[in-house]
This record gives C-alpha cells, structure tokens and sequence, in this order.
C-alpha cells in the first residue's frame, strides 16, 4: 500500500468511524498500523491509533502515532520509522509504564500518553485491554487536570508578570517578537490550567485554546496570536486573563524552596 498523494482531501473523510470521536479514519491508514503491529509485535496485548490521523486534523506529512501495550521488554521504548509510506511513531508500553507518564501527564497537565491511548481506533485487542484502557483513557480526559495550588497560580502570575515588564523595557522589535512569542503560551496555559483544563505545547496549545474559545464564546487564541506582532494588543489581552486570577504579581511574591 502506498501512501496517498500530499492534498488528496478525501483521504481524510473516508473510512471507518472511531466510537466517540465522529471523525471519518481513513481505512488504509487503520489497515498499515495494524499490519505494523501484527508483523512487528506479534504478542502485543493491546495496540492503538491516535493522533491527528484520528482527530480529523491530519496534513500531508502527519505520521500515524501507535501505541502498544505489551507485557514486558521491549517496553517501555519509543521509535521512530517508516512503514508502507507513511512515517509512524511508536509507543511501546506495559500498563505501568502506561500509568507512569499519564500521571506525569496529570503533574504537567497536558494528557499527551491518555490521549494517544484514550481517543483512538483500537487496533488489536486479545484480552480485552485495548478497550477497558481506551475508556479509562477517555474518562481521565474528562475529568480534567487538578485545580492550580495557590503556588503554581502565584508561580504563573509572577513569571507572567516578569515577561510584561521586559515586554515593557524591549528596545528592539527582534526582542519584542521573541518576549511575545513566550508571553502569547503562557498567558494561555494561565488561563487553561487556571480553569482546570487541559494544556499543551505548540499546536497542542493552540488546539486547547480553541476548545475553550468553543465552549466559552471568547477570542482568546486569535487575541493572543495576534498580539504577536502587535505588542499593545498583547498586553491588553494578558491582562484580561491575568484579572482573571488575581491579576499581575510582583510585590507579595513568596515561593518556599524545599530544604537540602
């Protein structure tokens, strides 16, 4: 199987429909990563299909992200390749090391391990894991990250506060451009974490922030993108979130550190 050509739109609204997600998968997309698994991990309890090739959002150099539960070595590991044309991730797990990194998921907030596992296509399940850690990978999502400690919040008002002095002190626009570019992703992990909700990293951030746009009829991932280049409105936009949590930090700010 070859993999279609970049552009080829109906690639992505064919095919089968994974439970809870809505989203059209491309059947051939599901066929290479099984085949994968079959041939590469033969006793793999469990295997799943995520990413963007599941979410809807998939472009012409997405890869197919799989994830597979196996009992013991060579798990837990991570490759990368290339199989029936197409670039793969792989995600190679036993369910505790599956519990290791969505609990470091939960301490960052960011549900990077329950979501390649949670919204998937289940590509083998022999023992009914794929399908019970499928649903407890959804329902962990769903529930949402704990609420911000009085510290984490204070953490994040003050260093957002720091950017905005610097922001206020940047003498050239290449300083200007690179303070906002930071500025613009921790402003909106402020106000994803702050409403307990999920976060993330480059696109992922800007997907969440979307999402919160949705439910909540605001503009805060096309006011902050667009403060980039325009410092004023960026700071307009920052505050606005920043009131939502107290406001700006400087003068009060405490943070114990552990004893040595």
């Amino acid at each position: 199987m070859t993999r279609p050509p970049p552009g080829s739109e109906t690639r992505w609204l064919r095919g089968s429909t994974p439970p809870d997600t809505g989203v059209m998968v491309d059947d051939e997309a599901v066929a290479v990563a099984r085949q994968l698994v079959a041939e590469q991990y033969p006793d793999a309890r469990a295997a799943w299909l995520g990413g963007s090739v599941v979410r809807g959002d998939a472009g012409s150099t997405s890869d197919l992200d799989i994830t597979v539960l196996l009992s013991g070595p060579p798990a837990p590991s991570r490759r990368s390749l290339e199989y029936g044309g197409w670039p793969v991730e792989l995600f190679v797990h036993t369910e505790k090391s599956l519990r290791h990194f969505c609990d470091k998921d939960q301490v960052r907030r960011q549900p990077s391990m329950m979501r390649l596992v949670g919204e998937t296509v289940v590509l083998v399940d022999k023992d009914g894991s794929g399908v019970r850690l499928r649903q407890a990978g959804l329902a962990e999502i769903a529930a949402g990250p704990a609420a911000l400690t009085p510290d984490e919040l204070n953490l994040l008002r003050y260093g957002i506060t720091c950017l905005l002095d610097d922001l206020a002190d940047a003498s050239t626009d290449d300083l200007r451009t690179a303070l906002a570019s930071i500025l613009w992703q921790d402003a909106g992990r402020l106000l994803l974490t702050g409403s307990r909700r999920w976060s993330g990293t480059g696109k992922g951030l800007l997907r969440e922030l979307h999402a919160y746009d949705e439910a909540h009829g605001t503009n805060h991932a096309r006011a902050l993108l667009g403060g980039v280049r325009d410092p004023g409105r960026l700071v307009e936009e920052v505050d606005r979130i920043l009131d939502q949590f107290g406001g700006r930090l400087f003068a009060g700010f405490e943070l114990a550190a552990q004893a040595v």
